[in-house]
């Protein structure tokens, strides 16, 4: 169930361009979420990190890094440069690995490995996915684990942005760090059932986001 890619080059995504009607888009955003692969072109990384820098810095904001490490589209140093302007991190059980190697969090307990991560890039939050295992999120001195349900596995393609999208729509309507783990863990579960990356949320689960 686990997907592999053959990303192209040259797309359109890698030539966003930083417009003036961006611009304004970024000064009222709330919550936008990234990549590492949107960032392998210049003109696409200068436009991303611009509007990280544009958004407002509130209380409530969330500028979500899902580094989603690719073929050879990323480094150290881009990580380390765009996670320095974001205060959430998304990370699966694979990517950690490398992560642990490039900062030097080898042989840490996992809870240990959680609060150096936040602390040392100043965090709000801290996702890491575990596949069918189930999910951690973290924040300063709180870490929350919920397994995965079981379910008849259709396709994984969305789960982990499923999970990333369900957490920070339930914390940024203010549900307790016990509650949107679990909310955010059942809708991935439920994307993991159905073909295709998108499928339609069922009122049941959107209900829980109310």
């Amino acid at each position: 169930g686990q997907p592999s890619y053959e990303i192209k080059l040259d797309a359109a995504w890698d030539n966003m361009q930083f417009t003036p009607a961006l611009e304004e888009l970024a000064k009222r955003t709330d919550l936008v979420c990234f990549g590492t692969l949107a960032q392998r072109n210049s003109v696409s990384r200068d436009t991303i990190q611009k509007f990280l820098d544009t958004m407002p810095d509130t209380e409530t904001s969330l500028k979500v890094f899902d580094v989603n490490l690719r073929q050879s589209f990323y480094s150290k140093a881009l990580i380390e440069e765009t996670l320095r302007k974001s205060n959430v991190l998304k990370i699966n059980n694979d990517e950690l690995v490398m992560f642990n190697n490039y900062f030097g969090y080898e042989g840490l307990q996992l809870e240990e490995n959680f609060e150096r991560i936040i602390r040392d890039f100043n965090l709000k939050y801290l996702i890491v996915t575990f596949g069918e295992y189930g999910s951690y999120v973290a924040r300063a001195g709180e870490v929350h684990f919920e397994r995965t349900p079981k379910v008849d596995l259709v396709s994984a393609v969305g789960a982990g942005d499923s999970f990333t999208c369900s957490f920070c729509m339930a914390v940024m309507r203010g549900l307790d760090m016990s509650i949107a783990p679990k909310i955010a863990v059942d809708v991935s579960a439920y994307v993991c059932t159905q073909p295709g990356a998108m499928p339609e949320i069922p009122e049941t689960l959107k209900a829980r986001l109310k």
